[in-house]
């Protein structure tokens, strides 16, 4: 299976990336094909709210997400990699989810599998609720199917992320992708 992998953190060497890197390590030792797009590189604007593109076309922005359409649109699963930002996906990562209107059908019909792999500094129980209804709410909404969440709580630098097990679940997590 084609696996993209929604790389939302500005931070190349940071704890969000290594999560990536290890799910990508997994996944490919499965057998699949794993592709980690860094959204921070790409030029995607906000979503205008125009409804030029009628919700399932063409959006009047030409930018790079007509790359994350293509990309999306011709995968099995889509892996939303971010930090945590004040409790939310970082605004890179938001802006590409923001813009999945233009192609919300699409995507709708494709079924594609999910998981979310995302870090913190924070170690407290309630740090990851937030995203993780935000996440849960997209998987619904969209049709995804969720293939599970590697919450890397107390992840704040790459020697935190290292001696913790985040990086061995989303290795894990990678791995056991069917």
């Amino acid at each position: 299976m084609k696996i993209i992998v929604l790389m939302g953190s500005p931070n190349i060497k940071g704890s969000a990336s290594m999560l990536a890197e290890q799910f990508k390590k997994g996944s490919d030792e499965a057998g699949h094909r794993t592709e980690i797009i860094d959204v921070c590189k790409l030029r995607i604007a906000p979503c205008t709210g125009c409804v030029a593109c009628g919700y399932e076309g063409d959006c009047v922005q030409n930018d790079d997400n007509d790359l994350i359409r293509e990309k999306l649109l011709s995968c099995g699963m889509v892996v939303f990699a971010t930090p945590l930002y004040y409790y939310g996906m970082s605004a890179q990562l938001k802006t590409v989810v923001d813009r999945f209107c233009a192609y919300n059908s699409s995507l709708n019909r494709r079924h594609l599998k999910s998981a979310l792999l995302t870090v913190a500094w924070n170690s407290d129980g309630w740090t990851f609720d937030a995203l993780v209804s935000h996440y849960k709410t997209l998987v619904r909404y969209i049709g995804f199917e969720d293939m599970g969440m590697v919450l890397g709580y107390g992840c704040g630098t790459p020697s935190m992320t290292r001696s913790g097990t985040a990086l061995k679940e989303a290795y894990e997590l990678g791995r056991s992708i069917k």
